[in-house]
């Protein structure tokens, strides 16, 4: 008989029974933990259990087979139960397999096969409860990875600031101490500055207000750090003269001490010298008098240098700054000039590479040319109150390197024409290839207005003049306009006429490509 392997680490228990959506049979039953098989061995007393179930009463050994004793058939050796003579049952396997199954957990509409089962839906329904392995809560599987990161009173958390590890439920307590947490200065409003700097810029913080240095002599006075050294250097009358009360107590009890001598100002500063004959205490104590009056006064000296030099240093650097920032600004200046100029001279080249998209749309390279003339009414009146007169057409060539032409028409008429007849006129422009052709120009042209109707055309042709300087190799970029003055009659656009439609007009030219 074939020896079972019970060696599978992650070998589960019997399937839920109400997992099947038939009743089960019997024979399907694991004999150890009475749920459906999972993965069934058949003992040599014929009873069947799960491998899972099977390893863990074999575990100790050989033992008595509890359903054979049951069943009062239990007969030695064949009711033992023992890992070398069981086997695996596939065909009761492969019945299981195929039997119906559905999820147990409430709200899950899965159905299929004990198979599909336990190969793709068993520990995977996303209605699973689970438990938090941190907190202890039950909660969804689908809703596992939301409550690890956001929902979970025990989850840990890094500190965005300082990179320390701690519990969510620390996190108040954590930022009270946190030295990289950001605070706000009330005074100057700056924010996001770390915990640990926020005293040393509270010293430094020019918004940030502090008691006058001569406080303690009386000056009530609580001024912006920024403006500090301005309120000294405007108080300093105000400050000697709070000084002054002090100095003059100092010297007070020595002018007592005096008795009836004789009392002498000296220079102004209320010190007196000793009488020349008084009580030895007094005399003794004369010379410590005079100590402290020159230490009181050298300090308030120093502390009016130091004043003074501090502002002599600022003055300086708001000069050194004003220097500084008038030089940026005209960097500045002379880089939006540069910057305008540029824009400038792109918006050139980018309505030149219109103009030229525009020439290459309508350009034609076989003398053939037809002229598409809209919004005629409103071109006609702007021709006829001067403010347009003409208008010239798309450039054209006789063929990919030869003539460069255009026309030019004059909607109210110019010369003999003028008021009574459209005139139009044929143009020979200076082309890239004008060194290899053959000059005076002199071939047939032909001026045509069609008829939208397909029916009568205004045909006029001309051979050029080779005598005119119209049809001699151009030096600018056209040469004089040279055709018909007298080409169609306005009268022929009046009413519904088949020449104009939808207030288009539409004229062709031709060029005669013989000899070329």
């Amino acid at each position: 008989m074939a020896h079972i392997s019970l060696d599978s680490q992650n070998s589960l228990p019997g399937i839920p029974l109400s997992v099947l959506s038939v009743p089960m049979e019997n024979k399907y039953k694991c004999q150890q933990c009475l749920q459906v098989l999972r993965k069934p061995v058949q003992a040599q007393c014929g009873h069947r259990f799960c491998v899972h179930c099977f390893k863990l009463l074999t575990s100790a050994g050989p033992k008595p087979c509890e359903a054979c004793r049951q069943e009062e058939i239990y007969e030695e050796p064949m009711s033992i139960l023992n890992s070398n003579e069981a086997f695996p049952d596939n065909a009761a396997g492969r019945e299981i397999a195929s039997l119906p199954a559905r999820c147990l957990n409430q709200s899950c509409s899965w159905t299929g096969s004990i198979k599909e089962y336990e190969a793709q839906h068993e520990g995977r329904c996303e209605y699973e409860r689970v438990q938090c392995e941190a907190c202890q809560a039950s909660i969804l599987l689908k809703d596992k990875d939301r409550h690890n990161e956001r929902e979970c009173e025990a989850r840990t958390l890094n500190c965005k600031y300082c990179k320390v590890t701690f519990n969510f439920k620390d996190i108040k307590a954590h930022d009270e101490i946190c030295l990289k947490f950001p605070l706000q200065c009330k005074d100057c409003g700056k924010k996001k500055i770390p915990r640990e700097k926020f005293n040393d810029h509270i010293k430094s913080c020019v918004k940030s207000k502090s008691a006058c240095p001569f406080s303690e002599v009386g000056c009530k006075t609580v001024i912006e750090n920024g403006k500090l050294s301005d309120h000294e250097h405007s108080s300093t009358m105000e400050h000697l003269r709070l000084l002054l009360p002090m100095v003059l107590t100092m010297t007070h009890p020595r002018s007592e001490a005096l008795g009836s001598g004789e009392l002498q100002e000296d220079s102004g500063l209320g010190l007196y010298r000793a009488p020349e004959e008084g009580d030895g205490a007094a005399a003794t104590a004369q010379p410590v008098d005079l100590e402290k009056k020159v230490i009181a006064l050298e300090n308030i000296v120093c502390v009016l240098n130091r004043e003074v030099e501090r502002s002599s240093l600022t003055l300086e650097a708001f000069a050194h700054q004003h220097r500084l920032d008038q030089e940026k600004i005209e960097n500045l200046s002379n880089r939006v000039r540069q910057l305008e100029r540029t824009v400038t001279m792109r918006d050139l080249q980018l309505s030149e590479t219109e103009q030229l998209v525009r020439e290459l749309q309508n350009c034609t390279y076989d003398g053939i040319f037809v002229w598409k003339i809209t919004d005629f009414s409103r071109r006609r009146q702007e021709a006829v109150a001067g403010r347009t007169p003409a208008m010239f057409s798309p450039a054209f060539y006789s063929s990919k390197y030869g003539y460069k032409m255009c026309l030019r028409l004059y909607l109210n008429g110019d010369g003999t024409g003028r008021g009574t007849h459209l005139s139009l006129f044929f143009v020979v422009m200076k082309g890239k290839c004008d060194a290899l052709l053959k000059w005076p120009f002199s071939q047939k042209v032909t001026l045509m207005l069609l008829d939208q109707n397909n029916r009568e055309h205004i045909i006029d042709a001309f051979r050029p003049d080779i005598s005119s300087t119209s049809f001699q190799r151009p030096i600018s970029e056209m040469n004089i306009a040279s055709g018909c003055p007298l080409f169609c009659p306005l009268a022929k656009l009046a009413g519904k006429s088949p020449y104009l439609r939808d207030d288009t007009i539409f004229i062709k030219a031709i060029v005669d490509l013989t000899g070329l």
